[in-house]
């Protein structure tokens, strides 16, 4: 027996686990073919905020082992398995992004004719902003993101039985150049699927908006899971507070540079002064949007702030595992202040709607199938990667 294998005995997650997910998607799919049917434009607009969520969650996974890769990390090593379980749902999205194709119509009012033929903003973007070239760019960025994640994760598999330290070298390659595709792809889904909503609507930062969203997101997602498996003894009991005061520490620095680029876009925004920007942030202080956006600004920085500004709050498993799956909510909460105002009907403030809670149900549970589906299959730290043994007796 090896070292490392030493420090690791596979153990089966509890077929609950799978239960679970497989119980709160079929409730979530059930209720949203019901809200489809009810409702189809409330229906659309929940699904592309649990859409564009489960993009952040996915790509934003891959964009962490990439970093990983890039920068030579030691310490991310033993639990970058659960990373990779996060990203497995890239290759999903290519169906999951049907149901938005179908119903464009709903979401964008610059897939109507009619009313681009009589606005001369839409028609000077319609050569970006027209059905065609949007199914085009949704299902080659989808792609590109699905090839990355297979040749990446293809690599580290096989390094679990041949422990090759090419392997690594591969995916240093991959991973430098997936970096500067995914600040390019990633912006693009955010212009296509979150600004378009509102297409006059101008911001030159959103790109960096969203990205900021969803690296707190993946990481939130990695840090919940890694320290539920560590309580429950399906991870080596060499990975210790070190660890978690690690991916504390990146919460935290991710969190201060959403609020950074998000206070950026307003005061850039309200200090220039130009109409075809400022209405888009007016809107958001009309009626109960206020309070959203009061809320926001609570939720997605001042309590995360706080909740992990000491250094014993970062090592502290208890206290991740709350300030994840609120940071969780956080960017689920962003996304949907986000994109809710500008839907018909709620352009002056929130309605009640019990459609609003269907998609997150089935988002929830689909990511907890994925997982456990992964974790059948494959260990749950990359035994082969000769970096694990460092990354083990990591040390602050």
């Amino acid at each position: 027996m090896s070292q490392i294998d030493a420090h690791y005995n596979k153990k089966e997650l509890p077929e609950k686990l799978l239960r679970m997910g497989i119980i709160l998607l079929i409730i979530g799919v059930v209720l949203g073919l019901v809200g489809f049917f009810v409702d189809p434009t409330r229906a659309s607009f929940n699904y592309l905020i649990a859409y564009t969520f489960l993009i952040s969650i996915a790509v934003g996974a891959l964009f962490l082992i990439a970093l990983e890769y890039a920068t030579g990390a030691i310490w991310s090593v033993p639990f970058r398995r659960v990373t990779e379980f996060f990203a497995a749902i890239i290759p999903l999205l290519l169906i999951l992004v049907i149901p938005l194709l179908f119903n464009m119509h709903n979401l964008f009012h610059w897939t109507h004719e009619e009313v681009v033929a009589g606005d001369k903003i839409l028609q000077g973007k319609a050569p970006y902003l027209n059905v065609s070239f949007f199914v085009i760019r949704a299902f080659v960025i989808i792609g590109i993101w699905s090839l990355f994640y297979f040749f990446l994760t293809r690599n580290s598999l096989k390094q679990d039985s041949s422990g090759d330290q090419k392997l690594t070298g591969k995916n240093i390659k991959l991973s430098t150049v997936f970096i500067v595709i995914f600040a390019i792809t990633i912006s693009i889904t955010s212009f296509d699927w979150l600004m378009s909503v509102e297409p006059h609507w101008f911001s030159t930062i959103f790109g960096i908006y969203y990205f900021s969203g969803t690296v707190v997101a993946a990481l939130a997602a990695v840090t919940l899971a890694v320290v539920l498996l560590k309580e429950k003894g399906y991870l080596p009991e060499k990975i210790t507070s070190d660890h978690l005061y690690s991916l504390g520490a990146l919460m935290f620095v991710f969190v201060n540079f959403w609020a950074y680029i998000a206070f950026s876009q307003y005061l850039i925004i309200w200090y220039a002064d130009l109409p075809e920007e400022t209405f888009w942030f007016l809107q958001k202080w009309e009626g109960s949007w206020a309070i959203f956006s009061i809320l926001l600004i609570v939720i997605q920085f001042l309590v995360p702030f706080v909740a992990l500004l000491s250094k014993p709050a970062k090592m502290n498993p208890k206290r991740l595992k709350f300030i994840a799956i609120w940071l969780l909510f956080a960017h689920l909460f962003d996304l949907y202040w986000l994109v809710m105002p500008q839907m018909p009907g709620l352009e002056g403030g929130y309605v009640f709607s019990w459609i609003d809670f269907v998609f997150p149900i089935a988002t929830v549970g689909f990511v907890i199938l994925i997982f456990a589906m992964k974790a059948k299959k494959e260990n749950l730290i990359p035994v082969g990667d000769p970096k694990l043994q460092r990354g083990l007796d990591f040390h602050l």
